[in-house]
């Protein structure tokens, strides 16, 4: 295939992204996630209060621009959000209320990493959230499905051959209480931490996406031969996992991935791949952003 330049690379050899993502704990029935996203152009945060699973309905939001060129249209457009849930449909909702000005894709970007950012933290009563606190990882476990009520399924870990892995071999989670009920006013219940780079190295094209939380510690790594046009390197290393020992088990995977093509059509195959009840969510999102990034 004749391959051609991303449109985030054209004029430069590199390209980088990195995001800054925490949930304050700031009202009884809802929290306060914050994501600043920066990239070589321009930089935005973006705040939102939100009702937890499982509607994850915007009660109220606002944008500021950081760096560089963003619409006022597009910042203003943020506090157009109240009511909206963060599900599916959310794209098009965002993309109705910000338009098409300058830096509407980052903000955009932005906003969809305020959904996943909802899907880590709960308001449980306290008591019943306790159970995470000696480590039990069966406990978090359902306090995990109890607490978010789109997780079965959405993963290897919430299928059920994931849970049949339950006292067939050692499990360790760093999940703790104040994910599932933190406490009032708490801040920075839960931080997360990304950076995506794209680089030309050597007639390759290399894509790289980290994620490193709370729970989660992903650094992803693809190669592009420029020629072809399809992945020829595909690894990735996972220090942190919600549940090590059945994590695990789709993180293999990513090997589908060597050979590919990167086409118009790579984002739906790689649901195959990577994703639903055999697969792995975060994996799932790290690659598909890369894939975004090369539009």
């Amino acid at each position: 295939m004749m391959w051609s330049d991303p449109a985030v690379l054209r004029g430069r050899t590199h390209y980088a992204r990195v995001m800054e993502g925490w949930v304050d704990n700031t009202h009884g029935d809802a929290f306060t996630h914050t994501v600043r996203l920066s990239d070589d152009d321009r930089a935005v945060e973006v705040a939102v209060v939100a009702l937890p699973s499982p509607t994850y309905e915007i009660r109220d939001g606002r944008c500021r621009a950081l760096a560089g060129a963003i619409a006022p249209e597009v910042v203003e457009g943020v506090g157009r959000l109240a009511g909206t849930a963060m599900v599916g449909g959310l794209t098009r909702r965002v993309a109705e209320a910000t338009g098409a000005g300058e830096g509407a894709g980052l903000v955009l970007d932005a906003i969809v990493e305020i959904a996943r950012l909802a899907r880590q933290v709960a308001k449980l009563p306290r008591e019943r959230a306790e159970r995470a606190a000696g480590g039990d990882a069966w406990e978090c476990w359902q306090l995990d499905t109890t607490g978010w009520s789109d997780l079965p399924n959405s993963c290897f870990t919430y299928s059920d051959a994931g849970r049949a892995l339950f006292g067939t071999r050692t499990i360790a989670t760093p999940m703790r209480p104040d994910l599932y009920s933190p406490r009032a006013g708490q801040h920075r219940v839960f931080e997360r931490s990304k950076v995506a780079r794209l680089e030309r190295v050597a007639g390759r094209l290399r894509l790289f996406h980290s994620m490193h939380d709370n729970v989660h510690g992903f650094e992803v790594t693809y190669e592009i031969d420029l020629a072809s046009g399809r992945i020829v390197r595909a690894e990735h290393l996972t220090p942190k996992l919600p549940y090590m020992g059945i994590c695990t088990e789709p993180q293999r995977k990513i090997s589908a991935m060597l050979g590919e093509t990167v086409d118009g059509g790579l984002r739906k195959r790689i649901q195959a791949h990577l994703g639903g009840p055999t697969g792995c969510a975060q994996l799932y999102d790290l690659t598909a952003d890369l894939l975004t990034l090369l539009s």
